[in-house]
């Protein structure tokens, strides 16, 4: 169970509930997936709504990868995210939330 004080988001993977968490590592390698200018400036893009599905898939891999998912992206295109792509693109937008909430 993901405790959203700690910054966790729940995504189910096949059925699979698994913990999402964006760390400074997770956040490392997803400013580097990305080649963001910076991950403030992601986290407004999807504030804004204005993000790609590559968007929320490296939000995504990099949330469960730092949730400890050995996983990588292209294993998250052959399977089944809880939810669907709206679940998907929400999940992405409360792990950066989480991950850049005041006061934490």
């Amino acid at each position: 169970m993901a405790n959203p004080m700690r910054g966790e988001v729940e995504i189910a993977l096949d059925g699979q509930a698994q913990v999402a968490r964006l760390t400074l590592g997770a956040l490392a390698e997803l400013e580097q997936d990305l080649g963001a200018d910076s991950l403030l400036a992601l986290a407004e893009r999807f504030e804004a709504g204005r993000f790609s599905s590559r968007d929320v898939l490296a939000v995504l891999v990099a949330g469960l990868r730092g949730g400890g998912w050995q996983g990588r992206a292209a294993d998250l295109l052959t399977v089944e995210i809880g939810g669907g792509p709206v679940a998907a693109g929400r999940a992405a937008a409360e792990l950066l939330a989480r991950a850049f909430r005041i006061g934490a």
